[in-house]
């Protein structure tokens, strides 16, 4: 026998009410949508007409004893937020917070991860693009009667979804993003190198944060600084230097390959390597560091290389990318690779992120290394990537990045992401699955390593184009421009920009990236209208090496650039 479960609600409801012996009462509106009509009665007609609303979840001032019916609905008396006194459906009220959101069934409108629980970034499953959810919860309601995340079962998962990502018609959740605009882009993509077809990634428009406690600034002209204990204890001195220049950014290593930052929870839960090999001291150097640049008005990003980590692969072994023959984790470029397509390195590198932003209150999170190895096309088959989600790479990637940014989003922080500068060439997905529109629709900031020394002779018809600056990255800013019409809600451009010579493998003469050839990275960038800012890659960040280029990076190129601006 099937029971009416609204029918019983409804009973309990007319028995609460019936057990008010007051003239009001509070009760909660309840309801499948964020807004609930109120009504009063026409007149002439007796009609009853829909004059104000109420935002469910919210506690509205309930008159029991004065009720009407409309049809085979009773109606009861209440006061509106403007005082007003209407009548609202018996059904839209209730005394269980718990039963405020009555939604059955939603659909996914992007591939999306169910997360366990709403304490930590543990991933359950994923629902596919066009999926149905059974909804079994939530976490909360906003004031606008907006579910935050709800609480799922899919299959024999149960865990949350961010509402954002599901819909009420399965047709809608299916249909693609504006496709008469953006399809055609990316099926112009070619998959020529296996990382992927473009057409699959997610273009579905979502829009992007901005946090009020903490602006990001228009143009972020940052200085990179590794982590070695000997340039966090001497903060004061990049301090110094910066606030001689423009400088007001700085991207701070928080863990590299082989060289994590400070003992985290994080790395004792999902990799006690990296654990074991964290400074003692770096969680005193981060804190005072950051403190300080913070202090000082400078904004901080914390980096974090992703899927590249020896010290990880060690203790997760089954997280690896291996050896066909051997079953034996793969070595690549003299470093052992986690697949990108493992969700427990997912999980290990945002749980890091977070804590990282708790404990020293970055106000941006750099992901580096997203991505798969790359120069394999000719191993390709003798590795195994452990794809358990029968993934491409391109998506792969954006899925990770879609998971980093919603929960790095809920602390208040920013997500850069570290891309190859080839992502930014036309025509073809990348081998190692970084597709510059699919991560730009999602990150907050692309963060482009078009590196003068890393192109090859007579790219873009430039003749040794790691000495010719200015036009390189003019030509190669473009290219990104380009890159960012084919994404719905691009994110900003902040340009890693070579501070380092070229390397002798590449030209024993090469010029040298003084003040002066930085200087010009930097101007071909904003002539192709990248005006976002950069940041330096010199490894060592050597501050003798930064204070000899100090003049480079005392101009407001953004200030120069609007000043030119018709």
């Amino acid at each position: 026998m099937k029971i009416n479960l609204l029918l019983i609600s409804s009973f309990c409801l007319i028995s609460v009410l019936a057990s008010c012996q007051d003239e009001s009462c509070e009760m909660l509106v309840a309801a499948s949508n964020p807004y609930v009509n109120l009504y009063s009665p026409d007149k002439k007609s007796g009609k009853l007409i829909a004059r104000d609303f109420a935002v469910r979840g919210s506690g509205i001032k309930v008159y029991p004893k004065q009720t009407i019916s409309s049809g085979d609905s009773l109606f009861t008396l209440v006061k509106s937020q403007r005082k007003a006194k209407l009548y609202i459906s018996n059904l839209n009220l209730t005394t269980d917070s718990l039963d405020v959101v009555r939604e059955k069934k939603l659909y996914a409108k992007s591939p999306v991860c169910i997360l366990r629980d709403t304490i930590d970034s543990k991933i359950s499953g994923q629902v596919s693009k066009g999926g149905a959810v059974e909804i079994i919860g939530f976490d909360r309601v906003d004031h606008k009667g907006e579910v935050h995340r709800y609480k799922v079962k899919s299959g024999n998962t149960k865990g949350y979804v961010y509402a954002k990502y599901l819909c009420r018609d399965q047709n809608s959740a299916r249909a693609r993003y504006k496709a008469e605009i953006y399809d055609s882009l990316h099926l112009a993509a070619k998959n020529r190198f296996g990382g992927g077809r473009a057409i699959d990634c997610d273009f579905q428009a979502y829009e992007k944060p901005e946090f009020a406690h903490n602006p990001m600034p228009e143009a972020c002209y940052s200085l990179y600084i590794n982590f070695a204990p000997g340039n966090l204890a001497n903060i004061e001195n990049y301090i110094k230097l910066a606030k001689k220049t423009k400088i007001n950014s700085f991207v701070i290593d928080i863990k590299d390959n082989e060289c994590p930052g400070f003992k985290a929870e994080a790395m004792k839960k999902y990799s006690p390597t990296n654990y074991a090999r964290a400074s003692s001291k770096g969680e005193d150097l981060y804190r005072n560091a950051v403190r300080r640049l913070q202090e000082e008005g400078f904004y901080v990003v914390g980096r974090i290389t992703c899927f590249k980590d020896t010290y990880f692969v060690k203790d997760n072994p089954s997280s690896a990318i291996t050896e066909k023959a051997s079953g034996e984790p793969f070595k690549h470029n003299k470093s052992y690779w986690p697949s990108a397509y493992d969700r427990r390195v997912w999980e290990f590198n945002v749980e890091l992120a977070k804590e990282a932003v708790e404990k020293f209150g970055f106000n941006e999170i750099n992901f580096d290394y997203v991505r798969f190895p790359d120069r394999m096309s000719k191993i390709e088959d003798q590795v195994d990537y452990h794809n358990r989600y029968n993934e491409s790479k391109v998506q792969a990637i954006q899925r990770f990045v879609r998971y980093a940014c919603d929960e790095l989003h809920e602390k208040g922080v920013y997500v850069s992401i570290d891309v190859f500068g080839e992502s930014a060439n036309p025509g073809y997905t990348t081998a190692y699955g970084q597709y510059w529109p699919a991560l730009s629709n999602i990150a907050d900031v692309m963060c482009g390593m078009p590196y003068p020394d890393h192109f090859p002779d007579g790219f873009y018809g430039i003749s040794k184009p790691w000495n010719h600056p200015y036009e390189l990255m003019y030509q190669w800013g473009l290219r990104v421009q380009e890159r960012q019409k084919a994404t719905p809600v691009p994110a900003k451009v902040r340009t890693w920009i070579q501070a380092y010579h070229v390397m002798k493998h590449v030209d024993p003469n090469g010029i040298d990236y003084d003040a002066q050839n930085i200087e010009k990275e930097i101007r071909g960038l904003y002539a192709a209208d990248l005006t976002n800012g950069y940041i330096t890659w010199l490894a060592s960040s050597n501050i003798n090496r930064y204070t000899m280029q100090a003049p480079a990076f005392s101009i407001d190129y953004l200030e120069e650039y609007r000043k030119k601006r018709p």
